[in-house]
């Protein structure tokens, strides 16, 4: 079997079986199996198979038809123009958490010490860290995905320094100028609801807040102050729905509060200054 052949069987049965992107699924997986950039496969599309890659191909195909993502069976997943490991011990990064990036780089010039809370593969702390060219600070409750963060930081360069703690817990008194989280903000009643991707195979402690998903949310807001210098930024990626209740939760001290929305036009991401409570 040629290339061109492989991926085009490929594509039909992923199609068929309502994958998203079947041939684009179906590209990255044999490319990944070759070892090759998927341009490789236009290059070659005569290229045969040999019979054990042809085996491996279906072993790949049949992860993702099981509903695997294919980001966890590549162990790989692009951000912010650069290659992150992925495990299932991790959440996927989006593309959409970009725009939390953006958003702590426009208000980082004065950060001196920044806190990625909750950092999973570390995309977040990682990308601040070597957009910014300082040390970036990340905590995570779970000590497989602060793993995953500090082999991505290794990689790719970045300094950026861990712990093992629930959100900020861990993390001294007044020592952080800008604290950047994409919390778990999904409701639990509302896991049936999510794609089979997402709830059969992501970690549930990156996903789930709590009933009404905005328990997390409470959680930092609440400590935040405790932890930023006054001046300092909070910057939070918002779950749907989530912008009204999360604004509400900014007490006075909180000022300069900016909404940022996404490519689709909802809001995605709220910033706010901690100028210390009134006396």
């Amino acid at each position: 079997m040629n290339l061109e052949t492989a991926l085009r069987q490929a594509s039909g049965r992923l199609e068929q079986a309502g994958v998203a992107a079947p041939r684009l699924t179906a590209e990255v997986l044999l490319a990944y199996l070759l070892g090759r950039p998927r341009c490789y496969l236009y290059a070659h599309p005569e290229e045969t198979l040999s019979e054990p890659l042809c085996r491996r191909y279906e072993r790949l195909l049949a992860e993702r038809l099981a509903g695997k993502p294919t980001q966890y069976i590549t162990g790989r997943q692009e951000f912010y123009g650069r290659e992150f490991l992925v495990s299932p011990a991790v959440l996927i990064p989006r593309p959409e958490t970009e725009h939390l990036v953006e958003t702590a780089l426009a208000v980082a010039a004065e950060a001196g010490t920044i806190l990625d809370v909750g950092c999973g593969s570390g995309a977040i702390a990682v990308t601040l860290s070597l957009e910014t060219g300082r040390a970036v600070w990340a905590t995570d409750i779970s000590p497989a995905a602060l793993a995953v963060a500090a082999e991505n930081a290794r990689r790719l360069g970045a300094d950026v320094r861990l712990l093992v703690c629930d959100l900020t817990s861990a993390v001294a008194c007044a020592t952080m100028d800008l604290i950047v989280c994409n919390p778990p903000y999904v409701p639990e009643g509302e896991a049936a609801g999510l794609q089979r991707e997402v709830r059969q195979f992501e970690p549930p402690v990156a996903l789930f807040a709590g009933p009404s998903g905005l328990e997390v949310y409470y959680r930092l807001i609440a400590d935040a102050p405790r932890v930023l210098r006054p001046g300092g930024w909070l910057v939070l990626e918002l779950g749907y729905r989530a912008l009204d209740p999360v604004r509400a939760m900014l007490s006075e001290g909180w000022q300069d509060v900016r909404v940022q929305a996404d490519l689709a036009g909802w809001p995605r991401v709220l910033a706010a200054r901690w100028c210390g409570a009134p006396r």
